[in-house]
């Protein structure tokens, strides 16, 4: 047994672990390393689905399974399956249809299994399909199939903060809607967020709720920060993180992993 051995360690992906030059820096990779030497469970949540994560998988030696879909889903990559998998309601095509025909300057991306299907898309779009490394399918929403894992809206903010209140108002009940960044608004089933399916893999592992460490730089992070035993952020999180009260760390760019390790051979 190790130094770390009932530990669990979550990352954020995107400008988090993986930062602004698209890379995993040298000192998370040396981090991870001996975190997970000491007897550690390291693994990403993240806002990307299985086919937009699992090219970047091996990036980073991940030792647990990995939170998808802005915590819709739990992969485990080692064994090639869904530990947990939450779908959209049912009437979910209507309702965001509906969403659409109220905004109709929206764009909007829905996950049904391994495909991205795209209504009246925008550069926000373009530039996050260049980003995730794939395609889509351009189709009404009336015609995607469903069940969908989630759905992307995406406009700039002011507008998506309008969009937000507009879907909240009328059915929030059924889902969560949390920005991952100012420029997407993510869609899950109610109750699906990071935070929660962090709390369900710790249970599997076997991991206890005061040996969970989160780290995350946006809206989409602060409820797994909350499940963390201290909440961390990389300095370039955003301004609602900071004043959330996460504990700031260094940039992403410069190994935030690096400086949460570092901390935690202080603690244990």
């Amino acid at each position: 047994m190790g130094k770390f051995t009932g530990l669990l360690l979550v990352s954020d992906f995107d400008d988090t672990l993986y930062d602004f030059t698209h890379r995993v820096p040298q000192r998370n990779l040396d981090a991870i390393a001996r975190f997970e030497a000491e007897g550690g469970r390291f693994t990403v949540a993240t806002g990307r689905a299985h086919r937009t994560f699992a090219p970047y998988l091996n990036l980073a030696p991940i030792n647990a399974p990995v939170v998808l879909s802005n915590g819709a889903c739990i992969y485990d990559f080692a064994e090639d399956r869904y530990l947990k998998k939450t779908q959209l309601p049912d009437t979910a095509q209507q309702e965001l249809g509906e969403l659409m025909e109220a905004m109709p300057e929206l764009g909007i991306e829905a996950y049904f299994g391994e495909e991205i299907y795209v209504w009246n898309p925008n550069e926000i779009t373009d530039r996050h399909m260049e980003k995730v490394g794939c395609g889509y399918t351009l189709c009404p929403v009336a015609e995607m199939p469903t069940p969908w894992v989630k759905a992307i809206v995406q406009q700039e903010h002011a507008v998506l903060l309008r969009a937000r209140e507009w879907l909240l108002d009328r059915y929030g009940d059924r889902y969560e809607a949390i920005f991952s960044n100012p420029y997407y608004l993510e869609i899950t089933r109610k109750g699906c967020t990071k935070g929660g399916m962090v709390s369900i893999l710790a249970e599997h592992l076997g991991i206890s709720a005061e040996h969970i460490y989160c780290v995350g730089d946006n809206q989409n992070d602060i409820p797994m920060l909350k499940k963390s035993a201290i909440p961390f952020a990389p300095a370039n999180c955003a301004q609602e993180v900071k004043d959330w009260g996460a504990k700031i760390m260094c940039h992403c760019n410069d190994g935030v992993i690096g400086d949460i390790v570092d901390l935690l051979y202080t603690i244990y």
